[in-house]
């Protein structure tokens, strides 16, 4: 069934219009009163993935049953793994096609689903695909490795970045057909950018490019390009704060790393081959599995997942702040509890939403720092997953103001790995899937 037939229906048989109003806590676009706990029994026998606010419906936009990248038809089918996503935010077509990565071992993956007629194809496969990891889309000669693909971002020239999370991992760009997105006709290693261990990625409408390496210890990075849009040469600079000693710099030395700060421009060579020794030989701050990056105007929002924590780094200021914490203004106790924070999303009204990066993880929403202290001034519980193996990765917000896009990743119930959305949106609406 068709994106916008399964999101009319679902809101139709939800009687959304009878249970939605006014008075909710958090205002807005997706304004919603907070769920008061995360699931309290896990299974893999559910109809949806995720526990919701009242007056929202959840519906499946693709998963194992329409699209089985991985599957060996023997009963020992892998998990597609379906990680991150990102849709063709400009351009032909703006908002119709969803890209996402899939995050296995060998024989990485780029997907598509056409959000107008259902439709989801492999677009892009790493070389190393052979029979026990067989390709079914097309396979691109610098796509070299594809292990542990992971971020992925639509830039303002047109084109999708992904990378992988591996050491010394790769950061590439995909070219698509400019009459049809949903076909990709080139991809190019990007090592300027930097070889670690890439999760997020941002890109700034001034063409910079905001990285992060994902382990502890791991830096965050942002790329300069010569010129905008070619990401073929340019600067790698890393954040290191001001007023510490190189060792203070570390990780798990207990300082909190927050405070001023400043670009520091590492190796050119040495970011082509090695990007986190390029950091280290400048001593840049490392910090606890920075796992991805969002931008919200002047503010970069990183995820500390060892730490509990997400990072408000401010541009303008030149500062990073501690803007959630576990334990300050998020529950580190309980149910629910605040715990591993993993990807990141901007919501259509200027806050940030968090998902965990643990089973049964939850969705959260941050809300806007209002008194100019640093951090978010409330924390609200949005959303809990309820299958007893899966995590929810790649929260997103597309062109649609009222949808939040959510993968589900290996899945304990069979053929489950896939892609959600959650929305409270009007089923009168004339822009459907658009």
């Amino acid at each position: 069934m068709p994106y916008q037939k399964k999101l009319l229906a679902a809101l139709i048989g939800a009687a959304l219009a009878s249970t939605a109003g006014a008075g909710q806590i958090v205002d807005g676009p997706i304004a919603f009163d907070p769920i008061p706990q995360s699931a309290e029994v896990l299974s893999a026998a559910w109809e949806q993935p995720h526990l919701i606010p009242e007056g929202f419906v959840m519906f499946k936009v693709s998963d194992e049953t329409d699209l089985n990248i991985y599957g060996t038809g023997d009963g020992r089918d892998p998990a597609d793994r379906t990680d991150m996503n990102t849709v063709n935010e400009t351009g032909r077509q703006a908002g119709r096609f969803l890209y996402r990565t899939h995050e296995v071992d060998e024989c990485g993956a780029v997907s598509v689903v056409d959000l107008q007629s259902g439709a989801a194809k492999v677009i892009a496969q790493a070389r190393n695909c052979v029979a026990a990891s067989p390709a079914i889309g097309p396979q691109f000669p610098e796509l070299t490795r594809g292990g542990d693909l992971d971020g992925i971002r639509w830039t303002p020239w047109g084109t999708v970045l992904f990378a992988e999370e591996d050491p010394q991992g790769r950061l590439y760009e995909l070219y698509l057909d400019k009459k049809d997105p949903s076909v990709a006709v080139e991809v190019k290693d990007r090592p300027a950018v930097g070889r670690i261990r890439h999760e997020g990625i941002e890109v700034g409408a001034d063409g910079a490019v905001d990285v992060i390496d994902a382990l502890n210890g791991g830096s965050i990075s942002r790329f300069v390009p010569v010129v905008y849009g070619d990401l073929s040469s340019g600067q790698l600079y890393a954040l290191k704060l001001t007023g510490l000693t190189d060792a203070e710099q570390a990780y798990g030395i207990g300082h909190p790393h927050t405070g001023p700060f400043e670009w520091v421009a590492l190796d050119p060579d040495l970011v082509h081959h090695d990007a986190k020794g390029a950091a280290d030989l400048v001593n840049a701050t490392g910090y606890g599995r920075p796992e991805d990056v969002e931008a919200i105007g002047q503010v970069l929002y990183v995820a500390e997942t060892s730490e509990d924590r997400v990072l408000a780094v401010d541009l303008n200021r030149q500062v990073v702040t501690a803007f959630v914490t576990a334990g300050d203004n998020a529950p580190a106790e309980g149910n629910p509890n605040f715990n591993n924070p993993d990807n990141l999303a901007q919501g259509p009204d200027g806050r940030l939403w968090i998902v965990e990066d643990a089973t049964g993880s939850d969705i959260w929403v941050a809300d806007k720092d209002l008194d100019n202290d640093g951090k978010a001034d409330v924390v609200y519980l949005f959303a809990a997953m309820v299958d007893s193996g899966a995590e929810g990765t790649g929260i997103y917000f597309g062109k649609d103001p009222y949808t939040l896009f959510v993968n589900v990743q290996h899945a304990a119930k069979e053929f489950a790995d896939g892609t959600w959305a959650i929305t409270n949106r009007n089923p009168t609406s004339q822009t459907i899937g658009k």
